[in-house]
């Protein structure tokens, strides 16, 4: 099959048709039987569009090769995927078919400077800015209003929904799984169809009965309300049936206005939820092959029966999407957006076309940068300086003559060009893989977890650990293996904040220590399990000695359940043959966390007055005036002060 897209763009898209200066970029949308591939030679020009069948390819990047040699080989430098999976991390397995991929990998093999994989209803939702009103047939009335929200419904294989969200100029995906929401009935007879699907399944969802499949669910379950004997029917023979005129079958019709009213619920539902005052688009396989009957079934009505809301949804415009090739369209936004928009020229485009004009030197490591580009992201200076067989200065000298700052601007710009961003995706490591892939993965694992760490925060935790710390008399690290130089770690830098600390990693010394302790002292328990096997006799001793248990482990386990306060770490290794361990990087990265704020507060003059004068109040005593009140220890240094802490 080969076809020429039409224009479909409406914005900025259609109003430069310039060819981009780095050649065309691919486009491709995978489904579990075909995989469509088109280039976009220019911004809003999608042309030599192919569909192939998934199941004659053994890889998806035999497919790939397969399309770019039916295209006759084009220079192909950046592409963006569409996928009907879940994207999430390095590795790529379909749900609904065989292929299964890393995208690093693919992207090296295809020599791509460019390798963009997304959800498919991720791209479907933003193609909506960007379809033309020929591709848009609207249902009922109400109109779009500028910079609102749009709601995105899809009835195909399952039930999609997603939104858009406008921001700073640009829109941004919502990604969702709302159509796993438990489905809802509105009348007698939904409330019968509910009642048959609950004999099968202990939950239905919207999906259940609102997709393809469900309409060969909603026809079983009406023959069964109706006492009918009926043949098994498939949804494209229930819809045929439905649609045959003067001929229709009546159950197979009444099926199709059951399904089209569900449907309409679930779009209101979307429509209040997200306040769509931007309309709802209508996508998926299923409602484009009811032609015109879709305009005139319950969809519409049902829509607005929201009761004191249905004024606000007769404002609201409902459209399906009749483009014929939607998900293009949106990787196509989605890649000119990732790679700075118009004619914009990645960095790697950048360094090719202009080595020529570089010095001997620079253009060594100009090679050396498109040979192993993500290499050359995690490399230290002096590393890459080594490889490329020329001084450090002229590796500065390099970034610098592209425009860069030094080294750490060419590095982001370098990342942003290759994966979109800096790598932080989680990926599997697997037996096989290169030195490369093995040393990328790691790094990214573990960027990505302590980003994981940094987004789930607990301030007034870490602050109420904080203070904790700052006011102790004493404090006790304890952990045992990696946690245990964790623990060393701890005291190493506590000690030098002048507080008497100390660590321990055996289980006799820890349970002796911890008897040890007082009500104004804290011990902080390091384990990256939160298992109380060995730590028990520790933590209960402290417990009893009256001093404040600080865990540092995941927020649900049992050592979690005993402390008085909890910094969760919240990473599984998956297995304990790799070595890296990157809960101890977690822990290891709370643990500086602290000792800074901990610094922070302690030499505040601010904080110094407010411990003062807790010290006061709690030893019923006026508190200290000033800093010069302060009283001095034995060497004449400000003494530490203490305050009596119950937790």
């Amino acid at each position: 099959m080969s076809s020429t897209a039409p224009a479909n763009s409406r914005d900025s898209q259609a109003t430069n048709t310039t060819d981009y200066l780095d050649g065309p970029r691919l486009l491709a949308d995978i489904g579990g039987t075909n995989a469509r591939f088109a280039l976009e030679r220019a911004p809003g020009q999608i042309a030599s569009i192919r569909v192939l069948r998934c199941a004659d390819h053994a890889e998806f990047a035999l497919a790939v090769e397969t399309y770019l040699a039916e295209t006759q080989h084009p220079t192909v430098r950046h592409a963006a995927i569409a996928i009907a999976n879940p994207v999430q991390g390095d590795e790529i397995k379909m749900t609904n078919h065989h292929w299964a991929f890393s995208i690093e990998a693919t992207r090296r093999r295809l020599n791509l400077d460019t390798l963009l994989i997304v959800n498919d209803f991720t791209a479907l939702a933003m193609s909506l800015p960007h379809l033309e009103p020929a591709h848009l047939e609207a249902i009922g009335n109400g109109k779009s209003r500028a910079g609102g929200v749009i709601g995105l419904v899809g009835a195909g294989t399952g039930l999609g929904v997603g939104g858009l969200i406008p921001t700073a100029g640009r829109w941004i995906a919502l990604g969702s799984e709302g159509g796993h929401v438990t489905f809802s009935p509105t009348d007698q007879r939904e409330i019968a169809v509910l009642q048959y699907c609950w004999t099968r399944y202990p939950h239905v969802s919207a999906e259940r009965l609102v997709s393809g499949p469900g309409i060969e669910l909603i026809y079983q379950a009406l023959a069964a309300r109706s006492g009918s004997a009926v043949e098994p029917l498939t949804t494209p023979e229930i819809i045929r049936r439905a649609l045959a005129g003067a001929d229709a079958d009546a159950l197979c019709l009444e099926v199709v206005d059951c399904f089209c009213g569900m449907l309409g619920t679930v779009a209101s539902n979307v429509a209040v939820t997200l306040g769509t005052l931007g309309g709802i688009y209508i996508g998926g396989g299923v409602v484009p092959h009811l032609g015109e009957y879709f305009a005139r079934s319950p969809f519409r009505a049902r829509f607005e029966a929201k009761g004191r809301f249905g004024d606000y949804l007769s404002q609201i415009p409902t459209f399906v999407i009749t483009a014929p090739y939607p998900a293009f369209v949106g990787v196509a936004a989605i890649l000119s957006e990732h790679l700075g928009g118009g004619n914009a020229i990645p960095i790697l485009e950048r360094i090719r076309k202009s080595r020529s004009t570089f010095s001997p030197a620079e253009q060594k490591v100009a090679s050396l940068i498109l040979a192993h580009p993500r290499a050359v992201m995690n490399d230290p200076i002096s590393e890459i300086a080594r490889r490329a067989e020329v001084s450090q200065p002229t590796v500065i000298r390099f970034c610098r003559s592209l425009g860069c700052q030094g080294l750490a601007d060419f590095k982001l710009k370098l990342a942003s060009g290759v994966t979109g961003t800096v790598p932080v995706s989680h990926s599997q490591v697997h037996v096989g893989d290169s030195s490369l892939d093995v040393g990328v993965k790691v790094v990214d694992n573990t960027i990505s977890a302590m980003l994981e760490v940094r987004d789930n925060l607990n301030a007034e935790t870490l602050s109420a650990v904080i203070d904790a710390l700052s006011q102790a008399s004493r404090i006790d690290f304890y952990g045992f293996g990696s946690c245990g130089l964790v623990a060393n770690d701890a005291q190493q830098k506590f000690f030098r904040l002048g507080i008497p600390t100390s660590a321990a990693t055996d289980p006799q010394v820890q349970e002796v220590s911890a008897a040890m302790l007082r009500p104004r002292d804290v011990a902080v328990i390091i384990s990256n399990s939160g298992k109380m096997r060995h730590l028990a006799p520790a933590v209960e001793a402290a417990l009893a000695s009256g001093a404040t248990v600080i865990a540092l482990a995941p927020a649900n386990s049992q050592l979690a359940k005993r402390a008085h306060l909890t910094l969760a770490v919240e990473h599984d290794e998956g297995s304990a043959a790799h070595i890296p361990m990157v809960s101890r990087i977690l822990l290891l990265l709370l643990i500086d966390m602290l000792a800074v704020g901990v610094s922070l507060n302690r030499s505040s003059p601010f904080a110094e007055l407010q411990r003062q004068a807790k010290r006061g109040i709690l030893n019923h005593t006026a508190p200290a005036p000033g800093l010069e009140a302060a009283r001095l220890d034995d060497d004449g240094a400000p003494q530490v002060p203490v305050i009596s802490h119950t937790a």
